[in-house]
């Protein structure tokens, strides 16, 4: 899969609909993990359409909370977004907010590992590093576990993913660390950019 979509496009139209630091830091950052995913899984020359999926699944939520995935195709559409992108951006959603089911390995990914990145980074924010460069697997196993740290971050969804995937637990979470220390430095040097704009 490849896009046309230029990461330049793509960042305008999420900064237009998004205006929450914290909505950008996330985009950012999944964005950042399904470029490393796309490696890691053998689809190094599609990595610029899996972040762009990443950089802009949740374009509308923001501005549209209660249209979540049903509102991004008409907003994908003011930057030519092809069907294949605003597939797979609809299909985070699934189950949630959203009937279009995950069908490629990179909408698969991307279900699995969104909910978990957020509640990656909250763990990783309680540690004295404020970093995911020293998160263990067994850290991330046991805020899992509570279901009062981060409530916002679908256990049931990240499960999902996981099976999805045919994965276990750990291995998803593993994974989804080792994606997040990829872009951790270069994601907040963005936030910082752009924050300063």
């Amino acid at each position: 899969m490849q896009t046309k979509v230029t990461r330049e496009k793509a960042l305008e139209l999420l900064e237009k609909y998004n205006k929450e630091e914290f909505h950008i830091l996330h985009a950012l950052t999944v964005e950042g993990v399904m470029r490393w995913y796309a490696g890691e899984m053998g689809f190094g020359d599609e990595a610029d359409f899996w972040a762009l999926a990443g950089l802009l699944h949740d374009v509308d939520f923001e501005q549209f909370p209660e249209e979540l995935c049903k509102k991004a195709p008409e907003l994908l559409a003011e930057i030519d977004a092809e069907d294949e992108l605003i597939h797979a951006v609809v299909s985070h959603g699934y189950g949630l907010c959203s009937e279009v089911k995950p069908e490629h390995l990179m909408e698969k990914i991307m279900f699995a590992s969104d909910e978990l990145t957020g509640l990656i980074w909250a763990a990783a924010k309680m540690r004295p590093s404020k970093s995911v460069m020293d998160m263990e697997v067994s850290s991330v196993k046991k805020k899992f576990k509570d279901k009062r740290f981060a409530a916002g971050c679908s256990r049931d969804v990240i499960k999902t993913g996981a099976e999805m995937l045919g994965w276990e637990l750990t291995e998803l979470f593993d994974k989804t660390i080792m994606a997040m220390r990829s872009c951790e430095a270069s994601v907040a040097r963005e936030c910082e950019e752009l924050a300063a704009q």
